[in-house]
């Protein structure tokens, strides 16, 4: 993997409503533009409907703002022709033809306007960064027409977990024509709740499992997988997956990464990248200034130095965040964030000679 030596991006949402403003400061304030997600257009760009379109037995229901899976139906029919859909494209000498879970502009503003700003532009850019919802935290959140989890039903689950991989490759392929390197975020945000009383029953290796799918996805279409918590976690079930980004709350967790010192060091030996959420995205925002980000972010990498990881190591292989999507955030306070991240990571580049 190439050395990204704090390399900027960000987390999907937006508290935008344009989405063209939206990728204007995505491609002003990033080494990674990201594609927003927009979830004040609408329930369809919330975070895990935005990803449920064309899924098997999938409801999105307008009226009471919420989606769910109807089960309680012969669904065989619907499985079978997405499971020929699935093989004909993934399968060794298949058509690579992911469009059955394409996600339409009618579900993501987003990512057609930046799509069509890169076309007007031309060229490519170095980095671009594209995004899905975790296939954990959508089948954790998601319910079915009794208001059971999809992730208890074995059935559901794989189709998730192979829709949210297709929907992945399909992405990475839209924009592969403007960039020479992609990046694909797979967002966990439940992961931060793994191990509680609530989710008892959830074995660590079947997250692991399931996560490794959607890499594997990712991988093979030659992109680079990351995953996003903004909670603390167990963060060597992220490394176990064998994801090439480790992407954390560095503002508030950022000490429990050293908790897993001996993870973190085989993941960075390996070429691995730690993306360092250190830019709050609540309303401490606005106490920050880019001197008191660069040091917060200094502690927490000095911390895991401290336990046996070569520093420069460290920094050669840092990405810098956000610590979360900004997409709850008000407008001004999302500004200053990706202002202030842009600032510090010239700062970090211009201090480590990168």
């Amino acid at each position: 993997m190439v050395k990204t030596k704090f390399l900027s991006t960000a987390i999907g949402s937006m508290p935008f409503e344009d989405p063209a403003y939206a990728v204007g400061v995505s491609l002003k304030s990033m080494d990674a533009p990201i594609w927003p997600q927009l979830p004040r257009l609408g329930l369809l760009e919330q975070m895990e409907v935005q990803y449920s379109e064309n899924i098997p037995c999938a409801v999105v229901d307008t009226g009471k703002n919420r989606m769910f899976f109807q089960t309680d139906v012969d669904y065989s029919e619907k499985f079978a022709e997405f499971y020929e859909a699935y093989m004909t494209a993934s399968d060794e000498g298949g058509t690579n033809d992911f469009s059955s879970m394409a996600i339409s502009e009618t579900y993501s503003k987003g990512i057609y306007s930046l799509l069509n700003t890169l076309k007007e532009k031309g060229g490519k850019k170095p980095w671009i960064k594209v995004q899905s919802t975790g296939p954990v935290t959508f089948a954790l959140s998601i319910v079915d027409e009794n208001k059971r989890a999809m992730y208890y039903n074995e059935e559901f689950r794989d189709v998730i977990v192979k829709a949210i991989s297709m929907k992945s490759r399909w992405q990475i392929q839209q924009f592969k024509p403007y960039a020479d390197n992609i990046i694909c975020f797979i967002d966990e945000p439940i992961l931060s709740a793994f191990g509680s009383s609530t989710y008892v029953s959830v074995k660590r290796e079947d997250v692991v499992s399931i996560l490794n799918e959607v890499i594997e996805a990712i991988h093979a279409e030659g992109a680079i997988a990351g995953i996003h918590c903004c909670g603390n976690t167990e963060w060597s079930i992220l490394v176990d997956a064998g994801v090439d980004i480790v992407n954390f709350d560095a503002f508030e967790y950022g000490e429990t990464i050293a908790i897993y010192a001996d993870s973190v060091k085989k993941h960075l030996e390996r070429g691995g990248t730690l993306a360092w959420g250190v830019v709050p995205t609540s309303e401490k925002i606005r106490e920050q200034t880019a001197q008191s980000l660069e040091e917060q972010l200094e502690k927490v990498m000095d911390n895991l130095a401290s336990k046996g990881i070569d520093k420069n190591l460290i920094a050669e292989q840092a990405i810098i965040t956000p610590s979360c999507g900004t997409g709850s955030l008000a407008a001004e306070d999302a500004e200053k964030v990706f202002s202030l991240m842009a600032e510090l990571t010239k700062r970090m580049k211009s201090k480590y000679n990168f």
